[in-house]
This record gives C-alpha cells, sequence and structure tokens, in this order.
C-alpha cells in the first residue's frame, strides 16, 4: 500500500478516487504518544485494503483530546488519520 502526505502517488497514475477514510489509535494518557501515529496510519491502511485501494493520497493526522468528569487530572487523547483511498492504473 502507497501512503502520501500529497495528492499524488510518485511514478503513479490515479485513475480513481474511491473516497475519504478516516482512522484513530485508541485513547490514551495525553501526552504518551509513543507509537499512536504508527497505529492510526496501521488502521487507515487497514480501511483502504477493504475498499480494494492501491494507494491513499492527501494523508492528515490531528490530534484530539477529552477530559473524563471522574478523572479531570487525567486528560485522554486519540491521533485521527484521514486521507483519500485511490486506485492507481496498472502497468500494461
Amino acid at each position: 500500500m502507497q501512503v502520501s502526505s500529497e495528492f499524488q502517488v510518485a511514478n503513479a497514475r490515479i485513475i480513481t478516487e474511491i473516497g475519504r477514510i478516516t482512522a484513530a489509535s485508541g485513547w490514551h494518557v495525553a501526552g504518551s504518544d509513543a507509537g499512536q501515529h504508527e497505529r492510526a496510519l496501521k488502521r487507515l491502511i487497514e480501511a483502504a485494503k477493504e475498499f480494494d485501494a492501491d494507494a491513499i493520497i492527501g494523508v492528515d493526522y490531528a490530534v484530539d483530546g477529552a477530559r473524563a468528569v471522574d478523572l479531570a487530572e487525567c486528560p485522554v487523547q486519540r491521533v485521527q488519520v484521514t486521507g483519500i483511498a485511490v486506485r492507481l492504473a496498472r502497468a500494461a
């Protein structure tokens, strides 16, 4: 699976945009980000495969958070990743 933050794939031609897909890491204690971007990206790739995509373009990350009422001293967050699943032209 090719992944690009650009809206193109190097040395490939996009023939179909399947659509925007989103995935997220699990909720974790704010500040303990180790591996969260990779987990979110892995989930995004799995989602793209379900649509028979060859690549994901326009990949972008964001972090959102929440503060639980009963855990005021323990804010949580997750990493969200979005992109556009696409199919690429096949070599003849």
